[in-house]
């Protein structure tokens, strides 16, 4: 999984120079003396809660005179929960983990700081002591004797206060996070048992060839062999990449079943993260446990994401509850909003969770709303016979359903009203909705409009082809390949602080920039895989065989892509989990019957 394109020796010899001061990276283990299991537990308070004690708010000043106090005043803002620091706006602000402030000459920390500059780096200093690093948490000074920059706060904390802080910035992100080795990191998908067994195998397939071809080229050159495979020039020299090892986490039985199928799986072999993954049901218990034992989940390819607020799960959209929102909103900015709108659905996880989220979307308003569940005891066209009584014509009628239950509308007379139809579990263009029902119905539609969706998806599929995988389902084929390759991108990143919490923090940071610089390679490469020796220096792997099976395009056609995913637009920000926020309405094009146009522009809903 290849990232940036090869650098000249001159450049990585430059890196070196730049990098000279801060080499070399050794062992993991400070010398400094932790603290108690209390004053660790009070530096913690005071880093993340900016509490201090029950009822106490930490306190502090900054730009000169003005407070600060409570949780504004928390450290975590600006640094970070891992402790590695930021860049925000022109503020570079440096990791204050005990591994950079104590660190020795011979023990000096790397860290890339900003992902708009590849060559930026933390800067270099002598180790602070206890002492020079009190006095720069209360008066602003660093170990230098100069002044700190004015945002940071000058904080009111007693001595035994700051012995609590100090003992907990020497643990924090003290060791590699758990499947973490020298030469290795260790993953997991999961896959829950309602997956069918095509796409199950097909996601399966998918990773393996990745974690083959990405370890294949991963090793250094050694004895004259040549070293296909370079992410970045500060991890060639660092010598920091590693070997990727994956887990298939295959569930069975209820999802109330599943937390402790996932805890059995953690206890006998830590991984790193949960990378991909795919549920057609719930993700729920995946996503509590990912909580509970703070392992990030890495963009899994589901209906629903998890309710609640997570720390750790990345999701690409809120798939069918994203979907209900931008209904709600293109409804009730109509000149004339419906009146009544019937929701149909199987009384399925998914579905059920969709139904609930847009009855929620329009409370409040004039719109009512009726639940239709379509009776399990009746075939799928009788059921829906039954579900579509009454309707009348002044209705809206939103239909939650997956392909079997759409192609049972066939002998079933539309309704006279606006119908909707949710992408999400209809699996969009390819629907089997009955031209019938194509004219007077919509589609609500998380993805990018199909003409500019291929310029996007164009290098996803070239490397489909290369791989000798099938395209089988491309939505979930393509979030596992952008999955991959944006774990890739961002374990480069990282360097050698390879921590759970800023996998976290570099995801958020690195999402927008990382789609804009992405789409322009992909492009460029596209273009270029007429030229067989580019290719398999890329991907080392491949042969050339492999290589002259991909289609070329001509010059310039695969220009003007705007990512290299199915979403319009993917960023992210602090604690954000949802990487796309809206979608559009669409409908069949009345030319074609089968191609989608858009109804609406794309809609966010606030």
């Amino acid at each position: 999984m290849n990232t940036y394109s090869g650098l000249s020796r001159r450049v990585l010899a430059c890196l070196g120079m730049a990098l000279g001061l801060l080499l070399p990276v050794v062992a993991m283990s400070q010398t400094v003396a932790p603290g108690t299991a209390a004053e660790v537990e009070l530096g913690r308070r005071i880093y993340n809660e900016g509490v201090i004690a029950p009822g106490v708010e930490l306190t502090g000043t900054r730009f000169g005179n003005t407070p600060t106090h409570g949780a504004r005043a928390a450290c975590v803002n600006c640094h970070r929960r891992s402790g590695m620091g930021q860049v925000d706006s022109d503020i570079l602000i440096q990791p204050i983990t005990g591994n950079f402030l104590f660190a020795t000459k011979a023990d000096k920390r790397v860290t890339t700081m900003d992902p708009h500059v590849g060559k930026r780096f933390n800067k270099a200093h002598e180790p602070y002591t206890n002492a020079t690093l009190a006095a720069a948490i209360r008066n602003g000074v660093n170990n230098r004797g100069q002044a700190m920059n004015v945002a940071m706060p000058r904080y009111d904390l007693s001595e035994p206060q700051l012995r609590a802080v100090i003992a907990y910035l020497k643990q924090l992100s003290a060791q590699w996070s758990p499947g973490v080795s020298q030469t290795s990191i260790r993953f997991a998908t999961v896959i829950t048992p309602d997956v069918e067994p095509a796409r199950r195998k097909v996601l399966i397939d998918m990773m393996r060839t990745v974690f083959r071809q990405k370890n294949g080229s991963t090793a250094v050159a050694k004895n004259g062999q040549t070293r296909h495979h370079m992410t970045s020039a500060a991890e060639l020299i660092l010598g920091t990449e590693r070997k990727w090892e994956l887990d298939i986490w295959e569930l069975q039985g209820a999802p109330q079943t599943w937390g402790e199928q996932l805890a059995a799986n953690y206890r006998k072999h830590p991984v790193f993260a949960l990378l991909s993954g795919v549920s057609n049901s719930t993700w729920q218990p995946v996503h509590d446990f990912c909580d509970r034992e703070q392992v990030p989940c890495w963009f899994p390819s589901v209906d629903v994401p998890g309710k609640d607020q997570s720390l750790y799960a990345f999701y690409f959209s809120g798939g069918v509850t994203l979907e209900s929102a931008v209904l709600a909103r293109h409804l009730l900015d109509q000149k004339e909003p419906p009146k009544h709108v019937v929701q149909i659905y199987r009384d399925a996880d998914a579905a059920r969770a969709a139904a609930q989220s847009l009855t929620h979307s329009l409370a409040g308003s004039a719109v009512t709303v009726e639940d239709r569940v379509l009776s399990a005891g009746l075939a799928a066209e009788d059921a829906l016979r039954q579900a579509l009584g009454n309707i009348k014509p002044e209705d809206t009628v939103m239909f939650w359903l997956r392909p079997d239950d759409i192609a049972a509308l066939g002998k079933i007379t539309p309704v006279a009203g606006k119908s909707y139809f949710s992408a999400v579990l209809a699996k969009g263009e390819q629907a089997p909705l009955p031209s019938a029902w194509r004219a007077n119905s919509s589609m609500v539609y998380l993805h990018e409009l199909p003409e500019h969706r291929t310029k996007n998806l164009d290098y996803f599929h070239a490397w489909l082809n290369i791989s000798k995988i099938p395209l089988l389902d491309e939505a979930m084929q393509s979030e596992v390949f952008f999955a991959l390759n944006f774990m890739t991108d961002t374990l480069s990143d990282m360097l050698d602080n390879v921590y759970r919490d800023y996998l976290i923090e570099r995801g958020e940071n690195m999402l927008s920039i990382r789609e804009g610089i992405k789409s322009e390679q992909e492009t460029r490469d596209r273009v270029a895989l007429g030229r067989t020796g580019d290719l398999v220096r890329k991907h080392g792997a491949l042969t050339t065989a492999e290589a002259s099976r991909i289609p070329i395009p001509k010059q310039g056609s695969a220009i003007n892509s705007n990512g290299t995913t199915l979403y319009p637009h993917l960023s992210l920000g602090p604690d954000q989990r949802l990487a796309s926020k809206g979608g559009y309405i669409v409908r069949f094009s009345k030319d074609s019957g089968n191609d989608l146009v858009a109804q609406s522009e794309f809609i966010v809903p606030l």
